[in-house]
């Protein structure tokens, strides 16, 4: 059969990667077919409120960073919104300018804690302050440059607080020497050092460490990969569909970790074909279950699974998920919250997540304002083929604004989820 080919958009995190790399680079540098969406613009508007020129085409299709090689200077306020890369990211770059920056985001970003990344700050020189004494935005930082060094960093709760001072280390007055521990979502802090080396950073890795030298970033011209987290859904549906589906763009060469999704819909009895220039999943029949997966490092993938998981013919174990309950909402609690509203059994852990085999029933989703518990019930309303009442479809605009208009061309006349 002839594969419906999916139009996703960029990659976030590379996305916001990209931004600020190219912020803090000497040069100006074009990032083509950027993500478009709520966290991006909100971390682009971020850039610029710290002195960052930053212009779009008229299209957006690409965008341009003029750098200053280094840190910010003279201090403002910063506005995160709902983007917890923004609020992770962008204060060790912060440090590593001169000036007070004041930090704050929405309620539900005020709610995601940051301390590990503030006791590294104040380790490496920064003055740190959070609000209350809590351990979350807002957030003040008074800057006077990094020292460098080798601070303990707990990476259990996210990776973003690593990629964070990864990022801001060319721009330190010595080396930075991190030793990650109990980090979560390592693929992210690969893709993060592979751009780092595109725009030209100076580091070595090694299993035990990471060292970042002095030097800054050169300028670059980068075209953004289709976002394979993103893409899982489109993956999802074809799965649970018989249809197949190919995102062109997203292929070997990836520097994605989320792709590896499609080696769990392989598990699932999928046909999955790679290439260097696309990613084809073909679905197969029913769902395979009976099957124990870790999705720790492709975390933003596991509620993909486990919403299409009620139609394997037998039960599907997630594990190594618990960072997940910190995100834009308790992940884990969202997802078998909304699987047992369908009247589907689910069995839930601090890490761990098992869906059995049932027919959903049509029921309410609670969204909780999180983009992915809206795209994963969706493609749960695609493949029952049962009527979903989505809360609050449009908080898909996070990471991708055209969502459910993207899935009914692709799956027209199909049961699709409604708002309420």
């Amino acid at each position: 059969m002839p594969a419906r080919v999916a139009r996703v958009p960029g990659s976030k995190s590379l996305t916001n990667r990209a931004l600020l790399l190219a912020a803090a680079a000497t040069g100006t540098s074009t990032l083509t077919a950027p993500l478009v969406s709520d966290d991006t613009l909100a971390f682009r508007t971020a850039l610029t409120d710290l002195g960052v020129r930053v212009s779009a085409a008229a299209d957006d299709a690409y965008w341009t960073v003029t750098g200053a090689g280094g840190g910010p200077t003279g201090g403002g306020r910063i506005w995160c919104a709902d983007a917890g890369t923004a609020a992770r990211f962008l204060p060790p770059f912060a440090a590593t300018g001169r000036g007070t920056f004041r930090f704050d985001g929405s309620a539900q970003l005020r709610a995601r804690p940051l301390r590990p990344l503030v006791d590294s700050l104040a380790r490496l020189g920064a003055t740190v302050r959070t609000a209350g004494g809590t351990d979350s935005l807002p957030l003040e930082v008074t800057a006077v440059g990094l020292a460098g060094g080798e601070p303990a960093l707990d990476g259990s709760l996210s990776s973003q607080y690593l990629s964070g001072l990864l990022m801001a280390a060319p721009l330190m007055r010595a080396p930075l020497v991190l030793r990650p521990r109990g980090v979560v979502s390592r693929p992210y802090v690969d893709m993060t050092l592979a751009l780092m080396r595109r725009f030209g950073a100076d580091l070595e890795e090694s299993a035990e460490r990471i060292t970042v030298r002095p030097g800054g970033y050169r300028a670059v011209d980068l075209a953004v990969e289709p976002d394979a987290s993103t893409a899982s859904y489109f993956f999802a549906a074809a799965a649970v569909t018989g249809c197949a589906v190919t995102v062109p763009g997203l292929g070997s060469g990836s520097l994605q970790g989320d792709l590896r999704f499609v080696d769990v819909l392989a598990r699932a009895g999928a046909r999955v074909t790679v290439t260097q220039e696309a990613t084809t999943v073909t679905g197969g029949g029913r769902l395979r279950g009976g099957f124990d997966v870790d999705m720790g490092e492709i975390s933003d993938t596991f509620m993909t699974l486990a919403a299409i998981a009620p139609l394997a013919d037998a039960p599907v174990t997630v594990h190594g998920i618990g960072h997940a309950r910190l995100k834009e909402s308790d992940r884990i609690a969202a997802v078998a919250t909304n699987l047992r509203a369908c009247g589907i059994r689910v069995e839930e852990g601090r890490d761990r997540l098992t869906v059995h085999p049932g027919r959903p029933v049509p029921a309410r989703i609670a969204c909780r304002r999180d983009h992915r518990i809206a795209m994963s019930f969706s493609v749960l309303a695609l493949g029952a083929g049962v009527r979903l009442d989505l809360d609050d479809p449009s908080c898909v605009a996070k990471t991708f604004p055209g969502f459910h208009t993207e899935l009914s061309r692709l799956f027209p006349g199909e049961e699709r989820p409604r708002s309420r």
